[in-house]
Order: C-alpha cells, then structure tokens, then sequence
C-alpha cells in the first residue's frame, strides 16, 4: 500500500503543469510564468509563494517549450581551456552558480589546449541553441570563433576581442597584480627577481611577462634575458623552467611566475635541491587557486578572483543577449587583480634581515630541545 501511494506521489511530480503550480500558490498562471522566467519586476512575496509551490508539487519548467516561445534557449556556453588547472574548476562552479541564480543553463567545453577542439566545441553549442557563448581560454583564434557564428552572437572573450557588434572582452588587470608583487619582492630586498611566462603564443602570456618588465623597470630593476623562461602554465613546465634557472652561473634571489600551476612546479624543482622557500629564493605565484595556500609553504601568490572573473562574464554575456540589460552598451569588463602575501617570500639570502630571522629561529629551536 505504501508503495503504491509512493508512486501515485511520483507521477503526480512526473505531471505536474503550471495550473497546479498556479492554483497551489493561489496567482494567476501569467504570474508563475512570469516568476520562473525570473522577470524581475515581480512581487517578492508573490514569488517567494510561486516558488515554494514550485518546489511543492514538483513542477519542472519545459525549457524547449519556453525557447520557442522567448526564441532563447537560456543555456549559455562556457569554453575553458584546461580542465586539469584547478584555476578551471573553481571558475566553472563560480559562472554556474550566478547563471542558475539568473535563470540560466551552462553547457561547459573544455578545449584541453588543443586549437582543433575549438571548431567542434562551437559547433555543439550552436547545436544546442545557446544564447552565447563566454571563451576563457585566454588563448584561443578567434577568428575560427567567428567563422562559425553571426556577427551578432553574443561573445565574450578574456582580455580582448574583435571589433563586432555583441562581442564583450573581460579586461583583467595583469599589470597591478605583478607590479605587486615586484614591489613586494623589492621592498624584501631582492634585485635578482626571475620571471617563468607561460606559453608565448598566448596573448595573456606575453602580457604578463611584459607588465613584469614594466614594473622591473619602473624600479630601477633589469631581468637578464636568461632570468625570463618561457613555461607553459604546467606543473612540469614549471619544473622545467626552474631547472633552467637553477643552472645560471648566478641564481636569482627570488621567482614570479605566470600562473600558480607554474609555481608548483617550481617548489618541486627546488625540494630536490639543497635550497628552501623562501631562504633561499622567494616564489610567487598567479592565479591563487584554493592549493595555493595548502601548499609548503604556502604560496604568495596574485589573486584573480575566479567569482569576480566569473560575475564579469556572466554579466557580459546577458548584455548581449538581453535586450533590456542596464549594461548592454558596456564593451569592456574589468577584472582588478591583488598580491595576496603567504610563506613563499621572504629576505633574500644572506642579507642582514634574512641572517637575523634564521639565527631568531636556531635560538627558538635550542629553547624548545
């Protein structure tokens, strides 16, 4: 018997229609309607009630239904290049977070770094009607993007994108984050800063090795041509750019790095090695992924917020595709950066300070034994 009413139970969720869900929270059908198309201008109350009967008698919206109605789909489509790099993840729970509170869908590709992906990820969204499509890659031909779709899709790009009509570029401040972080190593003392870029044939790459030489600059500061290793945003290529490094006639005292996947990579190639973070050379990382503070030590790092990132481009991407956002005029997005200070930076070796912090801590040590 209980069995019974238990189906009897799921097949009325199974069933359930927008009337139920209208005569449940006593409005009119136009309000429901209305509420789970997440129309602001409706009464809270009204839609704290429409929702709670939603919930109530299981009633599942018929989005195709609603796509030919509206002529949208509200699925939109998130493009990430490597969903290895815990940086991905975190971005790809912070944008479906916001677009489900807006009343979107996500449909997530990842690329995997390889440009031959590109063309088919597109294409399978197109397929599946998406609304637009937000391409964070930060390394991606853009032209083959546009070859696919209309000059009035609604696009955004990381950092910078064509010149057409709905297209909308996330503009993240590389620039203060790494002139954060020279600073912070120049107020430490170091001169003898190195720099590990990503792979060049990245804009942003060649952005961030460019605002570390700026900011090298504006101090007084020159980076020898052999402290500037290309890596490629890779724990290994991280490994293997300090190993370079690491075989310079004169080491440097500390390490930027273009992403913290990087650094990681850097802190492995130097435990196995007789030199300590941050004793013996400093490292900073960028990104601050959540394993940049669990790391040993943990990493200084450049915070570029993945819900900030996140937020910019599910913004955009609605102000291109609704017609009556506040911001559809707005073209540019921008996205600040900040040094977030942890335990990978310190005095370099062999300064005055550097001498008093570890003879400081030889006398803790021979306190405590």
């Amino acid at each position: 018997m209980r069995q019974t009413s238990k189906a009897q139970r799921n097949r009325r969720r199974v069933t359930a229609n927008i009337h139920d869900v209208a005569k449940r929270a006593r409005v009119s059908i136009a309000t429901v309607s209305r509420t789970v198309n997440r129309i602001a201008t409706v009464d809270p109350v009204l839609a704290n009630r429409v929702w709670k009967a939603v919930d109530e008698v299981g009633y599942v919206p018929n989005t195709q239904a609603r796509a030919l109605v509206s002529g949208r789909s509200r699925i939109l489509g998130l493009i990430v290049s490597d969903i290895t790099n815990p940086f991905f993840p975190e971005l790809v729970q912070e944008f479906e977070n916001l677009a489900v509170a807006q009343g979107y869908e996500v449909m997530i590709g990842s690329t995997s770094n390889d440009p031959g992906r590109t063309e088919s990820l597109i294409r399978r969204m197109l397929q599946r009607s998406v609304d637009g499509v937000a391409v964070m890659t930060f390394g991606i031909d853009q032209e083959q993007v546009h070859k696919l779709v209309g000059p009035e899709f609604p696009l955004v790009f990381s950092d910078a994108g064509p010149d057409r009509p709905n297209v909308r570029a996330l503009k993240v401040n590389y620039g203060e984050g790494i002139r954060q972080a020279v600073q912070h190593l120049a107020a430490l003392g170091h001169r003898r800063i190195a720099f590990i870029s990503g792979p060049l044939r990245m804009r942003t790459a060649v952005t961030r090795r460019d605002a570390f030489r700026k900011a090298m600059t504006e101090l007084g500061l020159v980076a020898p041509g052999l402290y500037i290793v290309e890596g490629d945003h890779k724990m290994e290529g991280g490994k293997a750019a300090m190993e370079k490094l690491l075989a310079q006639a004169e080491l440097p005292t500390a390490v930027i790095c273009s992403n913290d996947m990087t650094a990681i990579g850097v802190l492995h190639a130097l435990d196995e090695t007789t030199l300590k973070v941050p004793a013996d050379i400093s490292v900073v990382g960028f990104d601050d992924i959540r394993l940049a503070q669990f790391m040993l030590p943990p990493l200084t790092t450049v915070q570029m917020s993945c819900k900030e990132l996140a937020a910019a481009a599910v913004e955009a991407l609605r102000a291109g595709i609704e017609p009556d956002h506040p911001q559809s005029p707005q073209k540019e997005w921008p996205v600040a950066t900040r040094l977030v200070v942890r335990r990978s930076t310190g005095f370099p070796r062999g300064t005055l300070p550097a001498l008093g912090k570890a003879s400081a801590g030889r006398g803790r040590a021979k306190a405590r034994a």
